[in-house]
């Protein structure tokens, strides 16, 4: 009986070893569909980022000169913030528009985790951003500092649209992400042993 454990461990031990190589050795181009799907997730949401950037620098500073007090303060932070959205934005999509779809099977699945592990923590972070801005708030009516007032407003105004942002392109790479159990339902034991074989 032990040693029937003991086979039945190492047959399950190397049918799990083997299974990522042969999907990636007979489908390896398989995988490109799904990963120029995550790309072009990425590409779009780069150029929401970048044109809300825009929006709001060109916005800012047109009413920035025009302002004063609290009103003045928040579109020059409105302007600030926004200036590090484009740069972020700017590499964003110059990466997704770079990087080549790839045939791993393990890239395939560590990429897709990681660009929803980055969104999760971007959204906590976001959370951070109103919770500082909140305080900026309170902290320039104590002190009567209007310019802390209007700083406070915009943080809260740009990690509201971060978070709104980066949850929605979560749930859109979440989404996505169930593709990977049915394309891995396709695969079948073909007749010549343990090689397997994806089957669309």
């Amino acid at each position: 009986m032990k040693i029937l454990h003991q086979l039945l461990f190492i047959f399950g031990f190397a049918l799990l070893m083997t299974l990522p190589q042969a999907v990636q050795a007979q489908n390896g181009e398989e995988w490109i569909p799904f990963n120029q799907k995550r790309l072009d997730y990425n590409r779009k949401g780069m150029l929401i980022l970048g044109s809300w950037a825009v929006g709001n620098m060109i916005l800012g500073g047109a009413l920035a000169g025009k302002t004063y007090g609290e009103v003045k303060a928040f579109h020059q932070m409105n302007l600030y913030w926004n200036s590090v959205n484009l740069l972020i934005a700017g590499f964003g999509y110059y990466g997704a528009t770079r990087e080549i779809p790839s045939q791993d099977f393990w890239e395939t699945i560590q990429a897709q985790q990681s660009i929803e592990k980055i969104l999760l923590v971007n959204a906590a972070l976001d959370v951070a951003y109103m919770a500082g801005g909140f305080w900026l708030q309170e902290r320039g009516k104590r002190l009567d500092k209007p310019q802390f007032i209007g700083f406070g407003k915009s943080v809260v105004l740009q990690g509201a649209f971060l978070m709104s942002f980066d949850v929605i392109l979560y749930l859109f790479h979440r989404n996505h992400a169930v593709e990977l159990p049915k394309i891995l339902e396709s695969i079948r034991i073909t007749e010549n042993g343990l090689g397997l074989l994806l089957t669309f």
